[in-house]
């Protein structure tokens, strides 16, 4: 016959492993259920924005919170195993993918979700509205190089050293030193701000800032700046960064969008991951006049 004193222990005991079961319960992670931290190239900080509010309001227990940094820093931090899910503007090295760690549950994989472009903004009162590509790796390489109709100096700004905005110009100049005049602020935002107040100004910025015309807070950025046009060779037409014309590869400054992810398959950041390389991600990526790369789309030309 079992004691009043023991029946209390073996009570104990068996509330304590309800209460543990409950416990993990609670902490199980699902597509979409759970807490995940992503780290985004700050050019694409707009899209992401969009994306995990649209994420978590049809899964209200998900919590995504997103780290804008720099390319650079997110590659870095990932290859040393501090980082579970990243976006960055290529995908990794076949040796930067040997020399990480993984296991049989957790393996690194990488999506191309999007491509996007390198828009070139000035200031409204600027004539110089086209740019040859060759005129861009001059103006990038030469400290005193100047626009053509004013011969003003050009004042060259972009986000930060090390984002992919900078490591897009790094690889166009193809290896030639930078022009000492070329000058980094912090974010894509500041250098709008900066080209509105200065006329010579040249802002290199992710056109994820300034491509989407329905959103008002976006049309409120691009209010006060010019978008160049931008041509490969002298015999051949100009372009805007349109989403046409990322698509069809005719504007020359165009890039790739990559999701990398290394946490456990099961969880809510392959679960993100899936949402974004999905209909309803790519979707996003669409509305954002950004251009899907796995979506189909539709194009019209108006005559």
């Amino acid at each position: 016959m079992i004691s009043s004193r023991s029946f209390l222990f073996i009570s104990i005991v068996f509330l304590l492993q309800i209460s543990c079961t409950l416990n993990n319960r609670k902490v199980e992670e699902t597509h979409r259920k759970g807490k995940a931290v992503i780290y985004v190239d700050e050019s694409f900080k707009p899209l992401f924005q969009t994306s995990i509010e649209v994420f978590q309001s049809q899964y209200p227990k998900s919590s995504i919170d997103a780290v804008y940094s720099s390319e650079n820093d997110i590659i870095n931090s990932f290859l040393d195993n501090k980082l579970k899910t990243i976006c960055i503007s290529r995908d990794l090295t076949k040796k930067e993918k040997a020399n990480i760690f993984t296991n049989e549950s957790i393996k690194v994989r990488s999506e191309k979700i999007a491509y996007d472009a390198v828009a070139l903004i000035v200031h409204p009162d600027n004539k110089d509205t086209i740019a040859l590509l060759e005129d861009l790796t001059t103006w990038l390489t030469e400290s005193e190089a100047t626009w053509k109709t004013s011969r003003q100096k050009i004042n060259l700004v972009f986000d930060n050293n090390g984002t992919s905005n900078f490591l897009f110009l790094t690889k166009l100049v193809k290896g030639k030193k930078l022009s000492s005049s070329l000058s980094s602020l912090r974010s894509n935002r500041e250098v709008l701000d900066y080209v509105k107040q200065n006329k010579n100004a040249l802002g290199i910025i992710g056109v994820n800032w300034i491509s989407d015309m329905d959103d008002p807070n976006m049309m409120g950025l691009r209010k006060g700046v010019k978008v160049m046009y931008v041509r490969l060779r002298k015999d051949l037409p100009a372009f805007q960064p349109f989403a046409g014309n990322i698509w069809s590869q005719e504007y020359p400054l165009c890039r790739e969008v990559w999701m990398i992810n290394r946490a456990n398959k099961a969880g809510i950041n392959s679960g993100f991951m899936l949402f974004m390389s999905g209909e309803k991600g790519q979707l996003i990526i669409q509305k954002s006049e950004l251009v899907p790369a796995k979506a189909p789309i539709r194009l019209f030309r108006l005559e």
